[in-house]
């Protein structure tokens, strides 16, 4: 069996390197050969908006699949003529607009911050107005790892936010007030069989994921998790790994955003569970049965961004800790190099 993936990056060469021990074999698609998952299986060139190109690979594949979650949706429709192609391209539509995003959660139920549309700057006073202060302001499109934001503690911050990102479609948020973030990371196979995975607790500096811990043992919000991130699957016949971060705030959850693929807070399944996300996405769009999920082990994930090349032989040598490494050649500041999973026995 053949995978087809949209993207080479880390997330991808992890997905091939789980593919492989079961039989499936992976052929990437991204802009650049000299990438990550390169490295590990072939691939093609070219621009994510060339759909000849894309549909010669899918032609190819017995399933299409993706590890970026900026692939054009007008490029992944016409492949699901040639192929399957998981997680669905209505998903992934979703997920790439903050607006619908939130609207979905609202209208499943899901708590989210109070938002509003904005287009104009009149907009933003109004959604302001309505929702009050302190917010934050947020282009409704790409923006990842804390781009593509402008936090308005007051009026005075008004001006600078928008003339930060106006002049394209943006959401104003209200500001959740919250003890910790946490993620659920969940998977649906293509026969409707739904697998969570413990909550994850994270913590994030500079907007970018920095350390996470699992498994959080929280029952009562595993359970609502599971609840909200159960809907989402549902809503779409979901077919693949979703990931839904979430703020803990007095003592319930408040949906923050999705993303309909293996996530950077998932990184730690690969030590502390038998079946890790990258295996269990590639069994779910595979159509194979999806595997055990519980934690076999306590994790502490933590990124290794460009400037810590030097730690790497250092973190290496430590005992009970596993060292993943993406390939990427240049060290640059702000760029996930790699993670380190540092394991302890669970209690009990």
């Amino acid at each position: 069996m053949k995978v087809a993936v949209i993207g080479a990056g880390q997330l991808g060469r992890m997905l091939a390197l789980a593919g492989y021990p079961l039989g499936i074999r992976t052929e990437f698609y991204d802009r650049s050969a000299d990438t990550p998952g390169g490295q590990v299986g072939p691939i093609v060139t070219g621009e994510f908006d060339d759909v000849a190109r894309l549909a010669a690979l899918a032609r190819r594949a017995d399933v299409v699949t993706f590890d970026w979650e900026n692939v054009p949706v007008g490029s992944l429709e016409p492949l699901t003529k040639l192929a399957p192609v998981y997680p669905q391209p209505a998903a992934l539509a979703v997920a790439q607009d903050r607006l619908l995003e939130k609207t979905l959660f609202r209208d499943l139920g899901i708590p989210t911050p109070p938002f509003a549309p904005v287009d104009l700057r009149s907009d933003l006073e109004a959604a302001v107005a309505r929702i009050g202060l302190p917010g934050i302001l947020k282009t409704r499109r790409f923006g990842y790892d804390g781009k593509g934001q402008a936090r308005i503690l007051g009026r005075h911050d008004l001006a600078r936010a928008w003339n930060a990102l106006g002049g394209e479609p943006l959401i104003y948020e209200g500001f959740v007030r919250f003890s910790r973030e946490v993620s659920l990371v969940a998977a649906r196979s293509t026969r409707g069989e739904v697998a969570f995975y413990p909550l994850a607790h994270n913590e994030h500096a500079h907007g970018v994921l920095s350390v996470t811990r699992a498994p959080f043992a929280a029952p009562a919000l595993q359970r609502a998790a599971e609840r909200h991130v159960r809907a989402i699957l549902e809503r779409f016949a979901y077919v693949g790994v979703l990931a839904v971060e979430f703020f803990v705030a007095r003592g319930r959850l408040v949906a923050n955003e999705m993303a309909p693929r293996v996530h950077n807070s998932g990184h730690w399944t690969l030590d502390g569970c038998e079946v890790d996300q990258f295996e269990q996405h590639v069994r779910a769009v595979a159509g194979w049965p999806l595997g055990p999920t519980h934690a076999i082990a306590r994790v502490e994930m933590t990124n290794l961004i460009g400037e810590e090349v030097n730690e790497w032989r250092r973190l290496s040598a430590e005992p009970e800790t596993r060292l993943w490494l993406y390939g990427k050649a240049e060290a640059r500041p702000g760029r996930k190099m790699g993670h380190v999973n540092r394991l302890t026995p669970l209690r009990g």
